[in-house]
């Protein structure tokens, strides 16, 4: 027969195995929904890489006193590209969402200009592709925009959850790191 003590430390010790249990599962939870809202980040991330790689050329033609501009634009796609690939293999790696942003903001810079130069071009305007791919590239980030914030809305509860106090020891205990936003 267990005497009271030994009642006592069992129930304790079941108490906390349950608990490390369930709050394992909710950062696990709370991690597989960063990852499920990557999809709504990575979706438009590609539409506007398609559309980049047919608008491109054709301005690239257009303006040929302009391939400083092109090749920015170019090249921080490339940059896009290849850090969307590590938030693909990886979406909760902070590392890698921090190099997409900074690739990212480099694409916005540098699609500036082309942006404001395609809207001038009367030349352009009458063609009858390039209006809808610029209207596909504006529609992609507006995807993106509200991808990101979704992204964003689950890095928050992730990382809330995995700071609050106990379960913080456990983050520690099972290696988990905080996931980066974007």
């Amino acid at each position: 027969m267990l005497t009271t003590r030994e009642l006592t430390l069992l129930a304790t010790a079941a108490i906390l195995i349950f608990w490390m249990v369930g709050a394992y599962n909710r950062i696990v939870a709370l991690r597989n929904k960063v990852v499920q809202s990557w999809l709504q980040v990575d979706e438009p991330l590609r539409r506007r890489k398609e559309v980049l790689a047919l608008l491109m050329p054709v301005l690239a033609e257009a303006w040929p006193g302009e391939q400083g501009a092109i090749e920015a634009v170019n090249a921080a796609q490339l940059q896009v590209s290849l850090a969307a690939d590590a938030m693909r293999a990886k979406p909760v790696l902070a590392t890698a969402a921090e190099r997409l942003v900074q690739a990212d903001r480099q694409l916005a810079a540098a699609l500036v200009r082309v942006r404001a130069l395609a809207d001038h071009d009367t030349a352009l305007k009458a063609r009858d592709d390039v209006p809808l791919w610029l209207a596909d590239l504006r529609e992609a980030e507006q995807r993106l925009a509200f991808g990101r914030q979704l992204f964003n809305d689950a890095v928050l509860a992730c990382n809330l959850a995995a700071h609050q106090w106990p379960t913080r020891l456990l983050v520690k205990l099972y290696g988990f790191e905080d996931v980066g936003p974007l």
